[in-house]
């Protein structure tokens, strides 16, 4: 039997077993016998082999997928970091572009206000003014009339 220690130092093949001699003695082993079995121990070393070759093939197969895998996460991982900066650069910039939107609204606003107020001022000013106008008009109508009257009495007092 071989021992577990020395398992990778001892390399047997199929054809080894096929071609092993065995010296004859008298007293040795029934030599059919011994045939079948080499032939056996080859036909199962075989097999063995070309399942470890299909494991084999098999795990390169699947370290290969495995490191696909990696590289695919790696990928989406990146991706995912890359959408989650340019999301908080979208953030970013929307907040700066509302904040100067915001200044140019109040500063729109101020300015619209401002031309309100010197609307207002104006208006006051010319309704001070047709006011101004008006009592002049019915101080002057007034005192027309009074002028007006004192004729008439005048002209009454000179008839009568």
């Amino acid at each position: 039997m071989i021992e577990p220690e020395h398992e990778d130092s001892f390399h047997l093949t199929p054809l080894d077993v096929r071609k092993q001699e065995f010296r004859k003695s008298l007293r040795g082993y029934e030599p059919i016998g011994v045939e079948d079995f080499r032939m056996r121990v080859a036909d199962a070393l075989e097999r063995v082999i070309r399942d470890r070759s299909v494991l084999e093939e098999r795990v390169a197969a699947l370290t290969e997928q495995l490191r696909a895998f990696r590289e695919r996460e790696k990928a989406m991982n990146e991706a995912l970091v890359a959408a989650q900066q340019l999301r908080a650069d979208t953030r970013a910039a929307a907040e700066r572009e509302a904040q100067v939107i915001v200044r140019e609204a109040e500063a729109e606003a101020k300015r619209r206000l401002e031309e309100a107020r010197l609307a207002e001022t104006e208006s006051r000013s010319r309704l001070g003014e047709a006011q101004r106008q008006y009592e002049a008009y019915l101080a002057g109508f007034r005192a027309l009339l009074e002028r007006q009257i004192a004729e008439v009495r005048t002209l009454e007092g000179k008839q009568g």
